[in-house]
């Protein structure tokens, strides 16, 4: 192989905050290099020096690729030159057709006249390349996500790709699309294309990677061969410590139950026939953390939904607080039963993010700072925020940044803190380390533990069974809807909780 990218002596600042100190790392063709770091580290930010979005000047450092130096002023110049980025975030316009996103901007044209059949045969080849059998008319919007991000690599491929840069491809992916995911980017490694993945899911970097560069803090803290690395030694090259074990567990006093749902049924919101619940029940205690599991569309997410009064479609069962019948009808009900729910898509339904950090801390909470009913006290308010900050260990510059400029893991800890001010008994938390790095994974589990032996009830619904294996104490399994498992997590592995899942 011969060397495709090398990037010498990278450094970036952004004020007086250096965000890259020096980094220089290379890649041959047909190369898959996996990019490891905590939220914050410099990851992106690298990347983006890369692919063009910080244009050459505005960094200090040389960039070759293929034998040339690298000058580019925007994308484009970087898309020219066969480097794509694909981000966590697509960026394909849903109410379009795959093929109209494919090509825009990038149209075949015949005597100044977009030429339909050519782009039609062309997208058809690519898609089937990328094993994505769908007609090139489909509207985007229509597609799973798995499916969207197999769109965005075809417009790559359609660009000549010659390194692809993939930032946590399968964050919001099925272990079957994840599966289809890894296939096709080793596909592309055996047709020389180069890949540089960024992922916080350890397994899959051990399994596609020919090497491993790990960066802390903006500094390069080394780059070696996949083969001779374990995910312990990724995570102590990542956080600069020896974790000796994810999953913090701390004894903690499970007492009686405060929740019980009884016969919990909804509806599909658009297509009524459809049951998304069927007459779930189970119960909560206090101090008890509950692990809710099952394949994505097995129901979890509506259930927590419908018990916070959240879910948009038809539901009816029965709710009970401390043995007492609660109705909830509507998020405001149940923080006021001291119900509590975090949710899955954080940027969707758990941020503003143009507003301040500290402001999204708070926004839940204001009355508890208020003079009268409209008059809020500021000191007050900054103090808590203060406080607050440093509980969750949030880094941020200042509580006036914006909360959508902060690292996935920064974002859900800030969060978090927003739920505690509410001073819930029950907290439920759909997804909470979903794409953020091990350090701050690490965090939330022990803030877990500590909140469970302080006596709060706590859910947690996630996709990765070793984090629910990892933190509970009891795991329900969920399946089409229903509930088809209530297992005590005493040893328990994840082929029996994949067998209780799938059993008739």
């Amino acid at each position: 192989m011969s060397q495709l990218l090398s990037m010498q002596n990278i450094t970036k600042k952004f004020g007086d905050v250096t965000a890259l100190n020096n980094i220089s790392i290379s890649l041959e063709t047909g190369e898959i290099l996996s990019l490891c770091g905590e939220n914050g580290s410099g990851k992106s930010t690298l990347m983006k020096v890369l692919c063009g979005i910080y244009p050459h000047g505005d960094y200090d450092g040389e960039i070759y690729f293929s034998g040339e130096r690298l000058i580019a002023k925007n994308i484009k110049d970087t898309e020219d030159k066969g480097i794509s980025i694909i981000h966590q975030e697509l960026t394909l316009v849903k109410n379009m057709s795959v093929l109209e996103n494919m090509f825009l901007g990038n149209e075949i044209t015949k005597a100044g006249i977009a030429d339909d059949n050519e782009m039609y045969l062309r997208c058809k080849t690519i898609l089937q390349q990328v094993q994505l059998n769908i007609d090139p008319n489909t509207k985007v919007g229509e597609l799973g996500l798995g499916q969207q991000q197999l769109v965005e690599i075809a417009k790559a491929l359609n660009k000549q790709v010659r390194l692809l840069v993939l930032d946590e491809p399968t964050a919001s992916l099925t272990e079957k699309e994840t599966a289809i995911l890894l296939n096709l980017v080793k596909d592309l490694k055996a047709h020389n294309i180069a890949c540089i993945y960024i992922s916080h899911k350890l397994n899959e970097v051990k399994a596609i990677s020919d090497r491993i560069c790990v960066i802390r803090d903006g500094e390069h803290i080394g780059t070696h061969p996949a083969a001779g690395m374990s995910e312990d030694d990724i995570i102590t090259m990542m956080v600069g410590r020896e974790i000796t074990s994810l999953y913090p567990h701390e004894e903690h006093h499970i007492g009686e139950e405060i929740l019980r749902v009884e016969n919990l049924t909804a509806w599909h919101p658009i297509n009524t026939h459809i049951k998304r619940v069927n007459n779930a029940s189970f119960r909560l205690h206090k101090g008890e953390i509950l692990g809710v599991a099952g394949l994505v569309g097995s129901g979890r997410t509506e259930m927590a939904q419908c018990i916070f009064g959240s879910y948009m479609g038809k539901y009816q069962g029965q709710i009970f607080i401390n043995n007492h019948a609660a109705i909830i009808r509507n998020c405001s009900e149940a923080i006021a039963h001291k119900l509590v729910m975090v949710p899955e898509d954080r940027k969707k339904h758990g941020i503003i993010p143009i507003m301040g950090v500290g402001k999204n801390i708070t926004l839940s909470s204001l009355r508890q700072f208020c003079f009268g009913r409209t008059v809020i006290n500021e000191a007050l308010e900054e103090t808590v925020i203060n406080q607050s900050i440093e509980q969750l260990k949030v880094k941020t510059s200042s509580p006036e940044l914006a909360i959508g400029r902060l690292s996935g893991g920064n974002q859900q800890k800030a969060i978090l803190a927003k739920s505690l001010l509410l001073k819930p008994k029950i907290l439920i938390l759909d997804e909470p380390t979903r794409g953020i790095d091990v350090g701050a994974k690490y965090e939330i589990y022990k803030l877990i533990n500590q909140l469970a032996q302080e006596g709060m009830a706590v859910i947690v619904i996630s996709s990765e069974l070793p984090e629910v294996l990892g933190i509970s104490d009891r795991v329900l399994v969920m399946h089409q809807g229903e509930i088809k498992a209530d297992l005590i997590n005493h040893n328990l592995t994840q082929e029996q909780v994949m067998e209780a899942a799938l059993k008739e």
